[in-house]
């Protein structure tokens, strides 16, 4: 409800906000509306559940202008070009840039930022015989970093090995950039392993790319996936219209046990969030001008037939732990057999509790919401992200990527886990290409790493240099947008703390 002089304090806080820059202030002020007016009426169910914090709409307010994560088919701006911003299609490699250059500066997003930049190096690759190659792809790097300053934007490299890819990495490995976060598409059977130890390598000294289980995501749409923001699998030419979460934890302190839990709060709460993520759909779908007038609709870059609904979950970890407790158990998730097959029990029943709900859109995941495991945001304090095992808790390396393969089948919008290394992986990136390939025939989805002593580090999803961290700390703005989400992950999650492992 409208309440002035709530909406005058945020405002406040934000245009006196020394930390933030000029764009990053009118972004934050461009939200605060939508935080205060109701454009839809909630039900009372929903808005007692949200203000328990036992579901999250992810700071998108209550209605939308634009889905939240959209994925343009960018291999028809490479074949035809763009009409409306009079664009034709590139016939050398500095047009090639060009041309992705202007075309994401239009794309809409929750970031206001591109959060899928595309298999940029399969739309690079029929150009790569220029002399200047090299300079044109470091140049165009360099742009991308400076002018979309939030690493939710995201390039997808592979399975192939192409001369575009192999130079990407290398160039990132020596520029050391937080943005944009990178992801190859990983299939042993097509992906070489020289490219892989290359991609390895380039992770251990900035974090990315990380290792998508191609054979996996490939299976789950009718169309090409796309990995984009922090780890989210979606249709390319669609992508989400919006994403709520249920936070686990937060509902299993209201559990008497186990069985009260699935029976009764869960099922309750997922219908309740479903019920609301319609609403947001529809509204936009309906009411909004974006479906009917947005110009990368009009010529099919995106279609509304690829979105979907994307249902988000953290907290597994201390939900598991708290239903323990309180039937006297001292079983901990990730440690044990019961508790591990409770954290299963709960996905199972939660997974079918999102299937018997049927949206009106939704028609790329057949009138379903699609799982997506939530990697938290700033303010969450002792929920861990998704389906991981708390930071301090890690178990030894094989045992947690066994645990992963257990767990993050059960998304398919979206799960990863983390595992930063210290110096002796540098010595032998092929051991973590081995490592990723037992992961992965094992049915684990996303691997992602970086090294102990990198200054650009994954936080939940998304990557932020610690250097900036420290100039945050010290009331001093950086360009990077999502550094002050990194921020209060860093101060509330201990990320710093994570388990660094050896080979």
């Amino acid at each position: 409800m409208l309440n002035i002089t709530d909406m005058k304090k945020d405002v406040e806080s934000i245009i006196t906000n020394t930390a933030l820059t000029n764009e990053q202030a009118a972004m934050n002020l461009s939200a605060v509306p939508f935080n205060y007016v109701e454009f839809f009426e909630t039900s009372s169910e929903f808005r007692e559940l949200l203000e328990a914090g036992c579901v999250c709409t992810m700071t998108e307010g209550n209605a939308t202008y634009c889905p939240r994560y959209t994925l343009p088919d960018y291999e028809k701006l490479m074949r035809d070009g763009c009409r409306f911003l009079r664009l034709d299609p590139p016939k050398t490699l500095f047009e090639a840039t060009q041309t992705l250059e202007m075309f994401y500066r239009h794309i809409p997003s929750v970031t206001h930022y591109p959060v899928y930049l595309g298999s940029v190096d399969k739309m690079l690759e029929p150009f790569m015989d220029d002399p200047h190659a090299y300079e044109i792809l470091k140049s165009f790097l360099i742009f991308l970093d400076r002018t979309i300053p939030d690493s939710y934007c995201h390039m997808n490299l592979g399975p192939e090995a192409t001369k575009a890819g192999e130079m990407i990495v290398e160039i990132q490995t020596e520029l050391k950039n937080a943005i944009p976060s990178i992801t190859l598409l990983y299939d042993p059977d097509i992906t070489p392993d020289d490219f892989a130890a290359k991609c390895v390598t380039c992770a251990l000294a900035c974090a990315k790319p990380s290792f998508a289980n191609h054979k996996e995501y490939q299976k789950i749409y009718r169309t090409p996936y796309g990995i984009a923001s922090c780890y989210n699998a979606l249709p390319v030419g669609g992508g989400s219209f919006t994403l709520s979460r249920i936070v686990l934890s937060r509902l299993a302190a209201r559990a008497k046990d186990s069985e009260h839990f699935l029976h009764d709060l869960l099922p309750h709460t997922v219908r309740v969030l479903c019920e609301y993520i319609e609403q947001k759909i529809e509204f936009l779908v309906e009411r909004t001008h974006f479906f009917t007038s947005n110009f990368l609709v009009e010529e099919g870059f995106l279609k509304l037939e690829n979105f979907t609904g994307m249902f988000g979950v953290v907290g597994m970890n201390e939900c598991v732990n708290t239903l323990m407790e309180k039937e006297g158990c001292s079983d901990r998730y990730g440690y044990s057999e019961k508790a591990d097959r409770l954290a299963q029990d709960i996905m199972e029943k939660m997974t079918q509790c999102v299937m018997d709900f049927e949206s009106k859109y939704c028609d790329c995941t057949d009138h379903h919401f699609t799982m997506h495991a939530q990697v938290g945001i700033d303010v969450d304090y002792d929920i861990s992200p998704g389906v991981r095992i708390r930071i301090g808790d890690e178990l030894p390396l094989y045992e947690h990527l066994e645990h992963c393969a257990k767990m993050q089948p059960y998304f398919n919008s979206g799960v990863g886990d983390i595992f930063p290394f210290d110096e002796t992986a540098k010595r032998n990136p092929a051991a973590i290409v081995d490592l990723i390939k037992g992961a992965f025939s094992k049915g684990m989805r996303y691997f992602s790493t970086y090294s102990d002593d990198c200054d650009v580090i994954r936080i939940t999803g998304y990557l932020v240099k610690k250097s900036d961290i420290e100039k945050l700390d010290k009331g001093i703005r950086v360009q990077q947008a999502n550094a002050m989400w990194g921020y209060g992950e860093v101060k509330n999650a201990r990320i710093y703390e994570r388990k660094v492992r050896n080979l």
